[in-house]
């Protein structure tokens, strides 16, 4: 259980994820907090490939958790970069795995619902994984490799992640604000893939929630409900009272086929089965969070005028 003199070492701590991460844990335990990329003033520098350096801290600090947030996660990157991806997504962790278990430290590593095909309309979290992209096999390798090696392992399987505001959100959510702050009045976006997303500030929660009930397994963690991409941006349009000025085309994934190759599976919906299991109920219905994310930060949305009144 997580105490005010407990040692969290958090690695990734940079991104998305550790943006919520260190705002849920700062000030309930000792935290530390590392990234490649200096990005906080309150983070150190850790590079997780860097494995003599990873050593040091550990055997140094002598932390009571290591939360294993860092990953790459740039799909159509560990297409082109297959062995990077491998070294920083299931080497990485490998490592961790080995170092922690051999020192009695409990570890925490962020998974995905890549690891599966997407044949399925939905995945529990025991079903079996079957990765299309390096990125999905690298993820699972490192997921693997956590289980099998430590066997105080919590795996958090995160969906379409959503979170850490616009200086830091690489994902889905900011492509759309940036083209919507461009001032862009027709946005394509496909509605043949299929997901669950994850909200950061809840998913912050849940390993908090988790990890003090000590109930080591693998977790699926995303926001109740899903759907597409397409009624994701629908969520976003609204939630800025842009529905009126700014239209959606349907498009399906052929058509950014040249920019996003990585093969993503049809199907990403996750279902929180052993969540539920141990009674925790933290992740609200993905509408809710998304609108609450949209409120969060200043996403400097112009002022569109209406197109009924645009002349061609």
């Amino acid at each position: 259980m997580i105490k005010k003199e407990t040692k969290v070492l958090v690695t990734g701590c940079g991104g998305m994820l550790g943006e919520a991460v260190y705002h849920e844990f700062k000030s309930i335990c000792q935290l530390y907090p590392t990234d490649k990329d200096i990005n906080e003033p309150w983070l150190e520098h850790l590079d997780i490939t860097d494995f003599a350096a990873i050593k040091r801290k550990i055997i140094t600090l002598k932390p009571d958790y290591v939360l294993h947030l860092a990953a790459l996660t740039d799909m159509e990157y560990c297409e082109k970069n297959p062995e990077e991806a491998f070294l920083v997504n299931a080497k990485s962790p490998e490592y961790l795995a080995k170092l922690t278990a051999e020192l009695g430290i409990p570890m925490a590593y962020i998974s995905t619902a890549g690891v599966f095909n997407g044949e399925k309309e939905e995945y529990h979290d025991d079903e079996m994984a079957s990765p299309l992209s390096v990125y999905g096999k690298s993820k699972y390798q490192g997921e693997h490799a956590v289980k099998t090696l430590n066997p105080q392992h919590f795996v958090f399987r995160a969906g379409w992640m959503v979170g850490g505001g616009p200086t830091k959100d690489k994902k889905f959510i900011n492509k759309i604000m940036k083209q919507i702050q461009a001032g862009k009045t027709e946005l394509a976006v496909i509605d043949d893939k299929l997901g669950s997303p994850s909200y950061t500030y809840d998913l912050a929660k849940i390993m908090r929630a988790v990890i003090d009930r000590e109930k080591y397994g693998v977790y699926n963690s995303v926001c109740e409900g899903g759907g597409s991409r397409y009624e994701v941006a629908e969520i976003i349009l609204q939630a800025h009272n842009l529905h009126d000025k700014i239209s959606l085309k349907k498009v399906d994934s052929s058509y950014f086929k040249q920019d996003y190759f990585a093969p993503r599976p049809r199907s990403e919906k996750l279902v929180n089965t052993n969540l539920k299991s141990l009674g925790i109920t933290i992740p609200r219905d993905w509408k809710v969070c998304l609108q609450e994310y949209m409120e969060m930060y200043d996403w400097k949305v112009p002022n569109l005028i209406d197109k009924s009144f645009q002349v061609a």
